[in-house]
């Protein structure tokens, strides 16, 4: 569930950067070389458009040149499933006000062999974000609020470790990641069986990065902006997105709500990959907690609804849904998201929900992906001075092929070429960041012994003000570990050294693989996987 391609992982920064949605143009910033457009230079101004030179610094597109690469879609998809193995894949293309192209490939489930078709559910992830966005505007369009509302004027109970920032966040800083809270706060806490109500009080104690000045993407800030405006509607967040957003737009098969996906006869299954080969996901992610910045789930013939009403700034079959001026700014660069490593890369922006850009051709840009680890990878693209915009799911793990195919059909369109391997690009950035958790990952275990303590003399139940209570109890001749506030997130503990355990682990926010080293010194607990920019993963007994 997560903006522009952040290569920064360390011990206490694992959470991919594929899930803060990869920025389209960031990609640049790996190393590659970039195509820098057409050599023949800015197409000639005319009368009319002299006096806006960024209209004018865009090529023509060639007659004919959308419907090309439309032509070229069902090969390049069958490419990329060959290349990553992807079960099930949907996309769909808007152009000229109506929905041009959509089809399924595939499979929806493995184990079933059930077919995709353009009407098959999956899960959005973090293009949930964008979604949103629009539901955020279209209350802005009201004048219900405005993107500058501060959060607490309608989530009174929603504090900062900052007195200030508490008071002067607005619903636009945390759109737009800029609230100083560290990247993906909040979603470990979820993962251990905390409500959306426990993550969000639980930021009060999280130290903050400066104020509108650092962009760290993080889903329960958003959600927590969501919540205000939902709050404001006095609906829940859900509802306030089918009446504003989805209805009226004719999105059947949308919902905000897991448990319309769930109950989808028609719906794609999470796939991951066991033992090198694809099969369905044994973990499903259930978002609700966090559903403004990752609980969609929906169709490409629904999201080609959606696009039909973004590409006309707004409007959908003559119905003003959202002005334009409520939602262009979410559309436009309101914070760099991926600052350019040289003077001659182009850096990434972020808007409120969508990641904002100018391609190589000098053309505006906004896009968003999402990813889910237990098996979903999605992606849209628009182009609007090409009034065009593609969407792509898949149910796999991901692996860069719904971001490959965005960017393809965009060189498609724009050069009549594809001018980059993108795939060659995206594939090595998503395998990286889909690298197992842990310093001892990968490390040889040492010689069989025992125990420096007695095992009882280690159980007992520890605390961490952020994390909250972790019990570990000793039963038939080994420790377990038990956390979140009810307990029911559990694990073995094996000895490796000394005082020191390890237990394995695979959940949404950890790769499988991953391991985490939990040492005992006298009253205290150190967790090495909870060690991050929340809490010292430090629990006292």
């Amino acid at each position: 569930m997560r903006a522009s391609v952040d290569m920064r992982r360390d011990g206490h920064r694992q959470k991919r950067a594929w899930t803060t949605a990869i920025s389209l143009v960031a990609v640049c910033a790996l190393g590659a070389a970039c195509d820098s457009g057409s050599s023949s230079g800015p197409a000639a101004s005319s009368a009319s458009d002299a006096a806006d030179v960024n209209a004018a610094a865009a090529n023509p597109i060639d007659p004919g040149a959308i419907d090309k690469a439309v032509g070229q879609i069902d090969g390049m998809v069958d490419e990329l499933m060959r290349a990553t193995g992807t079960p099930g894949m949907a996309v769909a293309v808007v152009h000229g006000d109506k929905q041009v192209y959509a089809k399924g490939f595939g499979v929806a489930n493995m184990a079933t062999g059930a077919k995709v078709d353009a009407d098959t559910v999956f899960q959005l992830a973090s293009v949930s974000k964008s979604i949103g966005s629009s539901v955020v505007a279209a209350e802005v369009t009201k004048k219900a609020i405005t993107w500058d509302t501060p959060v607490v004027a309608n989530l009174p109970s929603f504090t900062l470790s900052d007195p200030w920032v508490t008071t002067h966040v607005t619903v636009a800083d945390m759109y737009s990641h800029r609230s100083g809270l560290p990247e993906h706060a909040g979603d470990k806490l979820e993962s251990i069986g905390y409500s959306q109500q426990d993550v969000l009080a639980r930021m009060r104690s999280v130290p903050l990065s400066p104020f509108r000045a650092t962009y760290d993407y993080t889903n329960f800030g958003l959600t927590a902006a969501a919540e205000s405006v939902a709050a404001k509607a006095g609906k829940d967040w859900a509802t306030l997105s089918a009446d504003t957003i989805y209805t009226p737009l004719g999105m059947s098969s949308t919902s905000s709500r897991y448990s319309d996906f769930v109950s989808r006869p028609d719906r794609a299954v999470g796939h991951i990959k066991i033992d090198g080969k694809w099969a369905p996901t044994t973990f499903q992610r259930e978002p609700d907690a966090q559903s403004p910045a990752g609980g969609v789930s929906s169709s490409v013939d629904d999201l080609s609804h959606w696009l039909e009403m973004m590409l006309g700034d707004g409007t959908y079959q003559g119905r003003q849904i959202v002005s334009p001026e409520s939602m262009t700014p979410a559309i436009s660069p309101e914070i760099v998201s991926n600052p350019p490593a040289g003077p001659a890369d182009r850096a990434g922006f972020y808007g409120y929900g969508f990641n904002s850009s100018v391609t190589a051709d000098g053309r505006t840009m906004y896009s968003h992906s999402g990813a889910f680890s237990s098996g979903a990878g999605t992606n849209f693209v628009v182009i609007p001075s090409a009034d065009v915009a593609i969407v792509t799911l898949t149910n796999a793990a991901p692996t860069g092929a719904a971001e490959s195919l965005g960017m393809q059909f965009a060189d498609l369109v724009q050069y009549g070429e594809r001018r980059t391997d993108w795939f060659d690009l995206y594939g090595p950035a998503f395998e990286e960041q889909s690298k197992p958790f842990g310093s001892l990952v990968g490390v040889t275990r040492p010689a069989p012994s025992t125990p420096t303590q007695p095992l009882a003399s280690y159980a007992g139940t520890y605390t961490n003000g952020y994390y909250g209570p972790a019990t570990v109890a000793e039963r038939g001749g080994t420790l377990q570990l038990s956390l979140g506030p009810d307990g029911r997130t559990t694990y073995p503990l094996t000895h490796w050294s000394g005082n020191e355990f390890t237990y394995s682990m695979r959940d949404e926010n950890a790769e499988d693989g991953s391991i985490s080293k939990v040492t005992f010194d006298g009253p205290s607990m150190t967790i090495e996987y909870y060690d991050d920019e929340e809490s010292n993963g430090v629990f006292t007994r």
